[in-house]
């Protein structure tokens, strides 16, 4: 069924759309549940459909000479895949699913259409793809920098941040591979954090029992993409800055 305007689902980058822009893309945007490993994006090609999650979330992914893997970005509910649609570009990574749920789906040629048709709806999907790049540039900046058990922190904040409640299924293989780094490392790390009582890790899935302090251990690793993202949404979405205003003046009074 296509999805009518206007929309009340959970993604975040279509919820700031305005009306007249959903309703461009509504009529051919479609539900779909994701399978784990799903592929989205193959990189060097022009992905045919694009992806809104609504509780999925997506990796980005690098692959070196190597063979080595290497995941330099995470979609969830704030945004889409194919962003590199939007200057009619070839995606420059792969993209898979990494924890299942539901998607809208909507063909390539349906977004181009609309982009056509709307500059505020091509503003508006331009600012998301600003975001993401600044993800991906801080994803580089914490693994160039960051000790593996303040990247990892980073890593569970930000799958958090995606997902509904405080624990998910992870393997120790998908970690390591997230972060670049071998098995023995993030084995390690998990131990650390356990220590500290941050979080709790059995065979195959880890639960958040202190959010602040993994964000205090993720120090500077974590947090600008996300303050980024909520000036960016600010922007592009009126109705969100009209709210915003109205709890300020109840606060003075």
């Amino acid at each position: 069924m296509p999805i009518a305007s206007p929309y009340d689902g959970s993604n975040r980058l279509l919820r700031s759309l305005t009306d007249e822009d959903f309703a461009l893309l509504g009529p051919s945007l479609r539900s779909t549940s994701l399978a784990l490993l799903q592929p989205l994006e193959v990189a060097d090609q022009i992905p045919t459909n694009v992806y809104f999650p609504e509780g999925s979330v997506a990796s980005v992914v690098a692959t070196l000479r190597s063979r080595v893997n290497f995941e330099v970005g995470l979609i969830g509910w704030e945004g889409m895949t194919g962003t590199s649609v939007l200057c009619g570009a070839p995606s420059p990574f792969d993209c898979y699913v990494q924890f299942i749920g539901t998607a809208l789906i909507l063909p390539t040629e349906a977004l181009v259409s609309a982009l056509n048709a709307s500059p505020t709806l091509k503003t508006a999907l331009n600012l998301y793809a600003h975001m993401l790049s600044v993800q991906t540039a801080y994803t580089a900046l914490a693994s160039a920098h960051a000790p593996i058990p303040e990247r990892l922190a980073r890593w569970l904040l930000m799958i958090h941040d995606r997902v509904d409640g405080a624990a998910f299924r992870v393997t120790h293989d998908l970690l390591a591979i997230m972060l670049g780094v071998r098995r023995p490392g993030v084995t390690t790390a998990l131990h650390i954090l356990e220590g500290e009582r941050l979080i709790k890790s059995t065979r195959g899935q880890i639960e958040i029992l202190d959010r602040n302090g993994l964000r205090a251990r993720a120090g500077n690793a974590y947090g600008k993409t996300e303050r980024s993202y909520e000036e960016l949404i600010d922007a592009i979405d009126p109705k969100l800055v009209t709210l915003k205003l109205r709890s300020k003046e109840a606060a003075l009074g």
